[in-house]
């Protein structure tokens, strides 16, 4: 029987893995230099995994330190996805002989270069350097955030501000008062996607300062409606912004430091964060679940 389907190198992935945590999944599809698909090829699969990874991403060996890497959800392409690039770059690293010495490589993104830095034998991490930030103005009004999170207005914190910083991607940071609030947040899935399109965001970071592990300097959720799921339990481009915001307010003086993310119904995931030459840097540690092919008919 004549085989119709073409195979590509096929991994899941769960980014920033702490002990006892699920991490952030991602598909991993890599394409060889004589393998292409098509835009819509690249969708179709990713619609296929709702449900079962956050995003996918595809990536391709431009030259022996440079990959280009695209990223879909199951709604749609995503500008940058920073679980999906430790997954993929950390795996590719760690089985790749000849980039397990490299100290630096560099990914191409839909609208960025960005250089990635193994840090892998030394600390079981790889960081990625995050987009220039873009500080947004138009900010909804508290009320406005307090419904489209489902919370009571005097949840937030008023002795910080809010804002939208895009690090990659655009990203409403809103800060909570107390990490009990916080852990518990859980909004309507359609009105908050309704509440980003209509203000033009991409995904929505809240945080508490008061963390359950004190070796944390924050805790982090991330909610991102907009790409078909409620939740992202591990974000590296939302956790960037948030690097970019504890920068401005002069509450981060760029040591290397961690987050906690997650609500109460998960072990918190670990994002790192750094700062070099003024560029925050975030970083983590990544587990393959799965390995092998996938099969796609042509």
């Amino acid at each position: 029987m004549e085989n119709n389907s073409s195979a590509f190198r096929y991994e899941k992935t769960d980014a920033f893995t702490a002990p006892g945590s699920r991490g952030n999944p991602a598909a991993c599809l890599f394409l060889r230099s004589d393998q292409k698909l098509t835009d819509r090829q690249m969708q179709e699969i990713a619609s296929e995994h709702r449900g079962f990874v956050s995003e996918v991403v595809y990536c391709r060996e431009m030259d022996g330190k440079t990959f280009s890497l695209r990223y879909f959800s199951s709604e749609c392409e995503v500008d940058f996805c920073g679980h999906g690039t430790i997954a993929c770059m950390y795996s590719l690293i760690k089985q790749s002989a000849h980039l397990r010495n490299e100290k630096e490589l560099m990914i191409r993104t839909k609208n960025a270069e960005l250089p990635v830095y193994n840090r892998i034998p030394d600390d079981d991490a790889v960081f990625i350097a995050a987009p220039e930030p873009v500080y947004g103005n138009a900010l909804p009004g508290l009320p406005q955030i307090a419904a489209a999170l489902n919370v009571n207005q005097n949840s937030l914190s008023t002795e910080l501000p809010a804002a939208l910083i895009n690090a990659g991607l655009n990203t409403l940071i809103v800060p909570i008062k107390t990490l009990e609030c916080e852990i518990s947040v859980t909004p309507d899935e359609q009105v908050l996607k309704t509440f980003c399109a209509d203000h033009g965001i991409d995904i929505v970071l809240i945080f508490c300062p008061s963390v359950q592990d004190s070796r944390h300097f924050a805790h982090t959720r991330v909610f991102a409606a907009k790409f078909g799921y409620l939740e992202d339990p591990a974000t590296g481009s939302g956790n960037s912004a948030f690097g970019y915001y504890l920068l401005r307010n002069k509450l981060w003086k760029g040591e290397n430091i961690a987050m906690e993310q997650g609500g109460s119904d998960r072990a918190y995931n670990t994002v790192r964060l750094a700062l070099e030459a003024g560029r925050v840097l975030f970083g983590g540690s990544a587990t393959t679940r799965i390995r092998g092919e996938y099969l796609l008919d042509i």
